[in-house]
C-alpha cells in the first residue's frame, strides 16, 4: 500500500463552538453535512454515501473542540481524520480545521472533498 501524507486544512465558519461540536460529533449531525446517512453503535460509526458504506471507529473526541476518528480500513495504519474547532482568543472567531491523510497523487482530490463537504456543513449552519 502506498504511504499517505498528511494534510491540514483551516475553514472559517461563523458559528459557536458548542453547536458545531453537534454537527461533527453526532450521527445525526454528521449525517447533514458529512455523509447521505450516519449511525453508530457505540464508538463504532458506519458512514454511507451513494449505497457505498465506510466504517469508522470514534477515536477521541473532546466537547466543544475536536473529534478524531479512525477509518476500519486503515485499522493497523497510523491515519486517522480529525476535525477541530478552533476560536481565536482574541477575535473570537472560529474554524474548522480538518486534519486527514491521502495517498500524494489524491491529497488535491480530497482536498477539494473536504471543502464541498464543508460548504455544506456552512449551508446547513446557515453561515455560508
Amino acid at each position: 500500500m502506498d504511504e499517505k501524507v498528511k494534510f491540514e486544512m483551516e475553514f472559517p465558519i461563523h458559528a459557536s463552538p458548542q453547536l458545531l461540536y453537534q454537527y461533527i460529533s453526532t450521527p445525526s449531525g454528521l449525517s447533514e453535512w458529512f455523509a447521505e446517512n450516519v449511525n453508530s453503535r457505540g464508538e463504532l460509526f458506519r458512514f454511507i454515501w451513494d449505497g457505498t458504506e465506510e466504517q469508522a471507529k470514534l477515536v477521541s473526541k473532546k466537547s466543544g473542540e475536536r473529534i478524531k476518528f479512525k477509518w476500519v480500513a486503515d485499522e493497523d495504519e497510523p491515519y486517522y481524520f480529525e476535525i477541530r474547532i478552533q476560536v481565536d482568543e482574541i477575535t473570537k472567531d472560529v474554524s474548522v480545521i480538518v486534519i486527514d491523510f491521502a495517498e500524494e497523487d489524491e491529497v488535491e482530490e480530497a482536498k477539494m472533498l473536504w471543502e464541498n463537504q464543508i460548504s455544506d456543513l456552512k449551508q446547513v449552519l446557515g453561515s455560508a
